[in-house]
């Protein structure tokens, strides 16, 4: 798996890991305005799935606590948003 393809099943990794947890869950709602309705059809969407490594990329302590538990590098998720929709898009932070 390269490129997008593997950019979109890390980023349904992280969705997993996100809903698994009550506080990341509903902080992940509140963020993206998502509704479990839309969960389904958003896992087979790279901009929602954009959206998902977005939300974990706004938070260190969140990207280091995934990267620990699914023994990653820290910079595989960056890696993986720039391979989806909107992630080669210039970061101004």
């Amino acid at each position: 798996m390269h490129g997008q393809e593997a950019a979109e099943a890390l980023a349904l990794r992280v969705l997993v890991w996100t809903l698994d947890d009550d506080d990341r869950r509903g902080a992940f709602m509140a963020a993206t305005g998502a509704a479990p309705a839309d969960l389904a059809a958003g896992a087979r969407d790279p901009v929602f799935l954009g959206a998902v490594l977005d939300f974990l990329l706004s938070d260190e302590a969140r990207v280091i606590a995934f990267c620990t538990a699914e023994n990653l590098a820290f910079d595989r998720p960056m890696r993986a948003r720039m391979a989806l929709p909107g992630g080669d898009l210039p970061h101004w932070t």
